[in-house]
C-alpha cells in the first residue's frame, strides 16, 4: 500500500485479518464513570492475540502479502508488543522471524517473542541501534522490513481496533488513545473519519516522552528530549507518514505525568479487575487530569496491551 488508507482499505485489512485476532470486548465501569465524569467504554486489546492491538497491524502486514513473498520472512525492531506480533503471525504464515529488541527490554515481551518462535536480536535502546541492527539482518538474509508503525499496512491493521469500536457503540463524542510511533493513533483518526463523522480523536502521551505533542504544536516532527518513561511502549519517536494523518484529523494531544499514569493503571486493576500495562493508562490518566473536557461525553478508549513484568510492578 503506497498511500493514506481508504474506508476501503481499512475494511479490507478488517476482512483479511479475521481469523487471526481476536473481536476483542468493549467494557465499561460505573464507578470509573463516576470518579471521571463521563461514560467510558474500554476496547480491551489486552485480551488481543498476543496481549495488544498490535497482532491487527502485523497480521495485515503478513497475510497482505502473498504466499511466494512470505516464505521470506519477516524482520522488525520493537520494545515488546510488535515484536510479538511479527513473531506470532510469521508463525502463523510458517516464516521466519527476526526481532530486534532493545538490550533494555520488559522481560515478559522478551520471553513472549522467543516463545513464538522467532529470532531475538539485542540492541542498544536507542532508535539509530534498532534501525541499524535491523538493516544489517535485512540485508545478510532478505527477509521483509515491517516498520513497527510508519507503514500503511501497519496503520490499516490498527485501524480496525476503533472500527470495530465505533460498529458496537455508535455515536461516541470522542476516542482517546496513547500515542507512540502514531500507528494506532493514525488508524483511529481515519476510522472515525471514515465510520463515526462526528467523533474527535484525542490523543495521550507521557509528558516524559512528549513528541508527539510537541510535533502536533509545531506542525512538523520533533523529537524533544526524551526521559525515562514505565510506557515502554510509548518510547518511540512519531512516524512521518503516522505523523501526516495525525497532524490533518487529531483534535489535540494531551499529556500526563508518570504518577498520574500509575494511578490510572491501578485505578483499572481495582476497579475492572484487568491487567493493562502502564502505555494503556495514559488515555484514563488523561480524562481524570482533564474532567472538563470530557463532562458528561460518551468517551472510548483503546487499551492496548496488557503485557506486565508481574515481578516489577510499578506500585
Amino acid at each position: 500500500m503506497q498511500s493514506i488508507p481508504t474506508q476501503a482499505d481499512i475494511e479490507t485489512a478488517h476482512e483479511r485479518i479475521q481469523s487471526f485476532i481476536h473481536r476483542t470486548p468493549v467494557l465499561t465501569s460505573a464507578s470509573i464513570d463516576e470518579i471521571a465524569g463521563c461514560t467510558i467504554f474500554f476496547k480491551c486489546e489486552n485480551f488481543q492475540k498476543v496481549g495488544a492491538f498490535k497482532m491487527r497491524g502485523a497480521a495485515n502486514a503478513v497475510f497482505s502479502m502473498d504466499s511466494t513473498a512470505r516464505v521470506k520472512g519477516f524482520a522488525t525492531h520493537s520494545s515488546g508488543n510488535h515484536g510479538q506480533a511479527v513473531a506470532r503471525a510469521a508463525k502463523l504464515a510458517d516464516a521466519p522471524a527476526y526481532i530486534v529488541m532493545p538490550n533494555n527490554s520488559n522481560q515478559v515481551k522478551l520471553d513472549a517473542v522467543a516463545g513464538y518462535g522467532a529470532e531475538v536480536v539485542l540492541c542498544e535502546p536507542n532508535d539509530a541501534s534498532r534501525q541499524n541492527t535491523c538493516n544489517e539482518i535485512v540485508e545478510r538474509t532478505g527477509v521483509h522490513f515491517i516498520h513497527p508503525f510508519d507503514d500503511y499496512q501497519i496503520i490499516a491493521g490498527q485501524a480496525t481496533a476503533s472500527k470495530e469500536l465505533v460498529d458496537e457503540i455508535p455515536e461516541l463524542d470522542s476516542i482517546t488513545c496513547p500515542i507512540g510511533g502514531g500507528g494506532l493513533a493514525a488508524g483511529t483518526c481515519l476510522s472515525a473519519k471514515y465510520f463515526s463523522t462526528k467523533t474527535r480523536v484525542i490523543g495521550t502521551e507521557p509528558e516524559a516522552v512528549n513528541d508527539a505533542y510537541l510535533s502536533f504544536q509545531k506542525g512538523e516532527i520533533d523529537p524533544g528530549n526524551p526521559q525515562p518513561t514505565l510506557a515502554d511502549g510509548l518510547r518511540t519517536t512519531v512516524g512521518k507518514k503516522t505523523f501526516e494523518i495525525i497532524k490533518e484529523n487529531l483534535d489535540r494531544i494531551l499529556t500526563v505525568s508518570e504518577e498520574e499514569m500509575i494511578d490510572a493503571m491501578q485505578l483499572v486493576w481495582e476497579r475492572m479487575k484487568i491487567l493493562i500495562e502502564p502505555s494503556s493508562a495514559v488515555p484514563l490518566a488523561a480524562i481524570l487530569k482533564n474532567k472538563p473536557q470530557f463532562e458528561n461525553q460518551r468517551v472510548g478508549i483503546i487499551i492496548t496491551g496488557g503485557n506486565v513484568d508481574i515481578k516489577n510492578l510499578p506500585v
